[in-house]
């Protein structure tokens, strides 16, 4: 552990470098930059704002207030962003950076970190604007806001467990990345992210405690909310989160030599 920490350490220029140009080569040329990437996620869900909280007057439990639904709308669709963003680049991250990995010696832990940073770059920049609003109406958390941390920390854990364990399979059979597309789709609609889950039936909540990003973004939107949070919920997802890392480092590890005559 010590050795990785030092090695990636030792090349934090290239890593830094990479997330920097990786940055900026999304919105070269374009004349508005930087607003793209918030104009996507907030078309989303004003969308979603007018046809669930507006035409079918969506309520949430024990939650008063008129901008209520937009925050349990904002604190999960953003939250979701972070783990897709992190979970589609990462199971890609050996074929786009195939050549560099031929060519170049360097630690290949770097990479699963570049996209890492990547996706937090993006996600702060993003929430920057969730916070400015939630200050603007008056309903920023306070000292709950603190709690968010152990949240995305485990969240970045699973996404990125889950990421390089697709991304080893990916490089031997390339329907895993369509697959997991596929997938990705199914589960951010059996997750309680657009409505609350009080309007499932009782044996459908009952299936939520063994899906984890229901437990991640459902603690999330109670912290904006103002709602009860058990953080101990964390601790199976924490444990799944780890189990995928060590699984992804297991197959990389006894692939990697592979990989790279497949690549």
């Amino acid at each position: 552990m010590m050795n990785a920490l030092r090695a990636l350490w030792a090349f934090r220029g290239f890593i830094l470098g990479s997330v920097q140009r990786e940055f900026q080569s999304h919105y070269r040329n374009s004349l508005l930059g930087i607003a793209w990437m918030l104009l996507n996620p907030l078309a989303m869900i004003t969308v979603y704002t007018v046809i669930f909280s507006r035409i079918m007057q969506t309520r949430l439990p024990a939650v008063e207030g008129q901008f209520a639904y937009s925050i349990y709308l904002c604190a999960g669709i953003l939250s979701w962003g972070l783990f897709t963003e992190i979970v589609t680049r990462a199971q890609n991250v050996f074929l786009d950076n195939a050549n560099l990995i031929k060519k170049l010696n360097f630690p290949r832990l770097c990479l699963p970190v570049i996209v890492v940073l990547g996706a937090l770059l993006n996600f702060v920049i993003l929430f920057a604007v969730f916070l400015g609003f939630l200050l603007l109406i008056g309903q920023f958390p306070g000292g709950r806001f603190w709690a968010l941390l152990p949240l995305l920390g485990v969240q970045t854990l699973l996404a990125i467990g889950l990421g390089i364990v697709l991304a080893v399979f990916n490089v031997f059979f390339r329907d895993v990345g369509q697959f997991s597309g596929i997938a990705l789709s199914f589960w951010f609609w059996c997750t309680p992210i657009v409505y609350p889950a009080n309007i499932l039936p009782d044996s459908v909540a009952r299936l939520m405690a063994f899906n984890p990003m229901a437990i991640l973004i459902d603690l999330q939107q109670r912290l904006f909310l103002g709602g009860e949070m058990e953080l101990a919920r964390l601790a199976p997802v924490l444990v799944l989160a780890l189990v995928l890392c060590v699984l992804g480092g297991a197959l990389f590890r006894r692939h990697a030599g592979e990989m790279v005559d497949e690549l």
